[in-house]
């Protein structure tokens, strides 16, 4: 209501109480209508511009408390001050359940006119905070819908260029003769998909402070395994991880440890033996995850050299380290189990 005068509405069947009214309220600078009853009232409010109503229980049709029932489907109400007689205590409560602000008794004393107008007033202070605060909370939803608007747009952006990225490193891959060369390329087409996947994610989703892990595993998984399945034949891959929501920030680590972690057990965990299954399995038991990735294959408790170049294994170390995670290797009974344990 800033820079704009305050617009009281007085609803009573008296016309002589209405004028000394109306002439309180010209006296402090406000704006005035009277109705009778409480169509014609229902109807000054339906134009808008009306601050405050105050409102006589006794109506020449019905009450006072029927009007308050009428306004309540009304998108933007004023406030109300409720008018009864001295005595009608149970009269004001049900007023004020029905959503009045304030009420006044309603007497033949000076003091009754002191006391609506002082009601008035705190009603009209009243009004101007809730559409202050209502503005602002306006104003809020929408910077945060632009905001948001603008963090989706600029994860596609990012998507569509770590893509390209990617599609460039294959380009180099696939021109290079050298068998070590090739894979390291590979790899590193992985790791960079690994990381796409999350803004693809973010940007297709209704929240962009978290993702959903089984859809991003599920999907990080498919083209590892299309990836692979281009090479040659490979283990089969397994995924049975429960769909929870962990923070974006968590996420990319996540996705470039399972990288590794799953492009390790097909390159080595079957080497001089029949393929069998990497199986990736992810749970959360309160505020903490557990992701377990496991073969059937030669095992490896992950002491001594590693095979390769051990790139992928300080890969694996750096990503643990950002999530604050545990890495523990486990190969009793055959193959390898690595579970990384980290808060969610």
């Amino acid at each position: 209501m800033p820079n704009r005068t305050p617009h009281v509405l007085y609803v009573d069947d008296d016309p002589g109480l209405a004028r000394l009214v109306e002439k309180a309220m010209q006296r402090r600078g406000f704006a005035f209508n009277h109705a009778s009853n409480a169509e014609e009232g229902l109807a000054v409010i339906r134009e808008g511009d009306i601050d405050v109503l105050v409102l006589d229980h006794y109506l020449p049709t019905g009450t006072g408390l029927d009007m308050l029932a009428s306004l309540a489907s009304f998108e933007d109400k004023p406030a109300v001050v409720y008018v009864t007689g001295s005595a009608e205590t149970a009269v004001a409560v049900a007023a004020l359940k029905s959503g009045a602000t304030d009420y006044v008794p309603k007497t033949l004393s000076e003091e009754f006119m002191e006391l609506l107008v002082a009601a008035i007033e705190h009603a009209i202070e009243r009004v101007k905070l809730n559409r202050a605060k209502a503005k602002a909370e306006r104003d809020m939803l929408e910077a945060r819908e632009r905001a948001e608007m603008l963090l989706g747009e600029v994860n596609h952006r990012v998507a569509n260029s770590l893509a390209m990225v990617a599609a460039l490193v294959g380009l180099q891959a696939n021109a290079v003769t050298d068998a070590e060369a090739k894979s390291a390329l590979a790899e590193t087409q992985a790791r960079i998909h690994a990381i796409a996947g999350v803004h693809r994610h973010l940007y297709t989703s209704d929240d962009v402070r978290s993702v959903q892990v089984a859809d991003y595993i599920s999907s990080l998984v498919a083209e590892l395994e299309a990836s692979v399945q281009l090479e040659g034949k490979t283990a089969a891959l397994k995924v049975d991880v429960e769909q929870f929501p962990m923070p974006t920030e968590k996420v990319a680590s996540l996705g470039v440890m399972l990288t590794e972690l799953v492009t390790n057990a097909l390159k080595y965990a079957y080497t001089g033996r029949d393929l069998g299954e990497v199986r990736i399995a992810m749970r959360r038991t309160g505020e903490q995850i557990e992701l377990r990735v496991e073969d059937d294959g030669i095992g490896w408790s992950g002491t001594g050299k590693p095979q390769g170049t051990g790139l992928g294994s300080r890969i694996v170390k750096a990503m643990a380290h950002s999530l604050e995670a545990t890495v523990a290797y486990e190969n009793a009974g055959g193959g390898t189990t690595v579970r990384v344990t980290f808060s969610a």
